[in-house]
């Protein structure tokens, strides 16, 4: 239970004891909805299998429950993924671990959402936290039935201001919706080296311009079912093989490219990965425009983006 608490806090931002009881209440109702099993030590695991009182949580241990088999397998790259974003708990067997920081801990999150936060009662302040964390930590953007705070206006219009106050915004598409940088804000975390950029690029073009140039793809996204293989990006760079693998295994894990395998293990390739849901509309078209540019730099459209990006910096000026 102290790691469970541990990590909810970390996620959150707040150390204090209303975060406490948010937490253990979002565990009994999901210990009471078969989500988690709630066990009062590992003796009653190995021997009794009986559950904890849940009057007295500060000794419990807690497992996944039965429902969790429900879980359909597409699911899971997202679970595993949202595992890797999670801070490490502090040792058990620390004493005084609930008052160290953790990984990913921020001291002043209390301070910059309490006000978003304070005129709401304890439950719509939970769906609140519940949404913010969702949004901040999915792999894919997550519908928003699941989450009141993502389907009532007025709770999503609180929701955007305390994502805004992190510099982060509220992207939508259909029903679903993820969090992203806002326009004009860049993370100044993970820059790229120059091949991993060469890599990533060529993906761009080959899973996404090309098709979409074909009439294979219309919709405005940067995500495509048609993978490139490793073939073809071995054949269309000068990078050695060693630092090829070595890009495509760091995009991989950055979360900018992902491998599709087909049935027999061989074909198949990489195609754009999940951040690229966390782009805006205007990121979306400003990356066009550098593919454009990378792609067919003496081109009839690249000239006229070229020109119209030296009126606006004149305009500027």
């Amino acid at each position: 239970m102290a790691s469970v608490l541990s990590c909810y806090r970390a996620l959150t931002g707040r150390p204090d004891d209303s975060t406490r009881s948010w937490a253990i209440g979002a565990l009994r109702r999901l210990n009471d909805t078969a989500w988690i099993t709630l066990t009062s030590g590992l003796d009653d695991i190995a021997t009794r299998g009986g559950r904890a009182k849940l009057g007295d949580l500060t000794k419990a241990y807690v497992r996944l429950g039965p429902r969790c088999a429900t879980w359909p397998a597409d699911s899971h790259a997202q679970l595993r993924e949202l595992m890797r974003r999670m801070p490490v708990p502090p040792p058990t067997e620390d004493t005084e671990s609930e008052r160290l920081p953790v990984s990913g801990y921020r001291d002043e999150g209390a301070a910059d959402l309490e006000d978003l936060l304070s005129p709401y009662d304890e439950r719509r302040r939970a769906e609140l936290v519940a949404a913010f964390m969702v949004v901040e930590q999915v792999a894919e953007p997550v519908h928003e039935a699941r989450f009141a705070a993502l389907r009532d206006p007025a709770l999503r219009r609180t929701l955007t201001d305390m994502l805004s106050r992190r510099g982060r915004t509220l992207i939508q598409r259909r029903d679903t919706w993820i969090s992203g940088y806002q326009d004009g804000i860049t993370s100044g975390d993970g820059q790229l080296s120059e091949g991993e950029r060469a890599v990533l690029t060529l993906v761009l073009i080959h899973s996404v311009a090309i098709p979409r140039s074909e009439g294979l793809l219309s919709e405005d996204t940067w995500l495509s079912p048609y993978p490139v293989p490793v073939e073809e990006l071995r054949k269309r760079t000068l990078l050695p093989i060693g630092e090829l693998d070595a890009a495509l295994r760091t995009l991989r894990h950055a979360g900018l490219l992902t491998q599709m395998k087909s049935a027999d293990e061989i074909s198949g390739g990489y195609v754009p990965g999940p951040q690229f849901h966390r782009l805006t509309q205007a990121a979306r078209a400003r990356l066009q425009e550098e593919l454009i540019l990378a792609a067919g730099p003496h081109t009839p459209l690249a000239i006229a983006i070229r020109s119209r990006r030296a009126t606006t910096t004149r305009g500027q000026e």
